[in-house]
């Protein structure tokens, strides 16, 4: 029997890792801006937990610390949950290079027989979004978590399949939700069929059931259509999603196909999901004009509180009250991700969060009843 499961996003947490954006990458020319974005996630994680900061080299360390230091120290934050870890990296997304947590039940029947939870963390191979671009190092940073003992005693177990953090959702009981766009692309896994695939989900993430949708899909989004940017578990049987309500969007009619298909998914006990619309901002524009894959579903779920990207939009205060339906014993706090968009990612993108008990060498505050 497999006792492994992936827990869901809601559950207490340990910590939270970020990559923090560099002068060298692709950030030189807004650095400035995404900068106060990070601070700003910064904070309000380290109000509730631990984050652990990859930093490019001790230059860069150096400067990041200084900044926190003088971004948390007005709120009265806790210096000692931060932790720095030295590593390259290509990217920032960390959602899609850093590993999966994984807890497996195991039957320790000792003296009281009972079955007691042990974590692993499974690295899966990343492949720059389908060797779109340059992933090596962003491929190596899990080898420097383990080596900074970010982890603990913990195994880090690597996998050759291709799978990025952000192309799958879990509801911690079983239940996972994807795309056939991102998972299914033959620029990931050509090797693997869906069978194949689905066979290593159940088998190394200890999945029960998977729901794939097959429409829907962000323009400007170069992940060929994470999960994290359409639809998210908020519980075992609510789903929030991104919505279109202007029939002039040229997004209009794939959402709408999407919307139509979760309508047709059903919980483990065989009862439809509640379903939340978000709405989507106003199109957004690079410089370039390339239109940028604004959404509120690239929300983050962290002990206590929900953070969620908002983009000067008049939509901003709307999916911050759904988010609030959703989320009726956390905090929701809408943090301004406008600059982040300008790379085709967001919030929730940029981050990665380890369940109690992962990140087992830090210390962290408790969850509130």
């Amino acid at each position: 029997m497999n006792n492994r499961r992936l827990p869901a996003e809601w559950e207490p947490q340990s910590g939270v890792i970020l990559v923090w954006p560099q002068a060298l990458g692709d950030w030189k020319h807004n650095l400035d801006e995404v900068e106060k974005s990070y601070l700003s996630i910064a904070a309000e994680i380290c109000a509730q937990e631990t984050l652990v900061v990859v930093c490019a080299d001790e230059a860069h360390h150096a400067h990041i610390e200084q900044q926190l230091d003088l971004h948390l120290a007005p709120k009265n934050i806790d210096p000692n949950n931060l932790r720095f870890i030295i590593a390259a990296s290509n990217d920032s997304w960390v959602r899609d290079t850093a590993p999966f947590s994984i807890i497996e039940n195991r039957d320790d029947s000792g003296e009281n027989g009972e079955n007691k939870e042990h974590f692993y963390l499974l690295n899966f191979t990343f492949n720059g979004w389908g060797d779109k671009y340059p992933s090596a190092l962003d491929n190596a940073i899990t080898q420097h978590l383990t080596e900074g003992r970010i982890f603990g005693q913990h195994p880090v177990i690597n996998h050759p399949m291709i799978l990025e953090g952000g192309s799958i959702e879990s509801d911690g009981q079983g239940t996972l939700l994807t795309t056939t766009s991102c998972l299914a692309n033959p620029n990931r896994n050509p090797q693997l069929s869906i069978e194949d695939i689905e066979k290593i989900l159940r088998t190394e993430l200890g999945a029960k059931r998977i729901l794939w949708l097959n429409h829907g899909q962000l323009i400007g989004d170069d992940t060929d259509g994470h999960i994290d940017t359409l639809a998210r578990f908020c519980s075992h049987d609510t789903i929030a999603y991104t919505h279109c309500n202007d029939e002039s969007d040229i997004q209009y009619a794939p959402l709408v196909a999407m919307a139509s298909e979760l309508a047709t998914l059903k919980t483990a006990d065989g009862k439809p999901y509640r379903l939340l619309p978000l709405p989507i901002p106003a199109a957004i524009y690079n410089p370039q004009g390339d239109r940028l894959p604004a959404n509120y579903a690239n929300f983050l779920i962290i002990n206590n509180a929900v953070l969620v990207p908002t983009y000067n939009d008049p939509n901003d205060a709307l999916a911050l009250q759904t988010l609030e339906g959703c989320f009726p014993d956390r905090k929701v706090i809408g943090i301004n991700c406008h600059s982040l968009l300008q790379q085709f990612g967001s919030l929730h993108c940029a981050t990665m969060q380890f369940p109690r008990g992962a990140l087992s060498s830090l210390s962290t505050p408790e969850m509130k009843p």
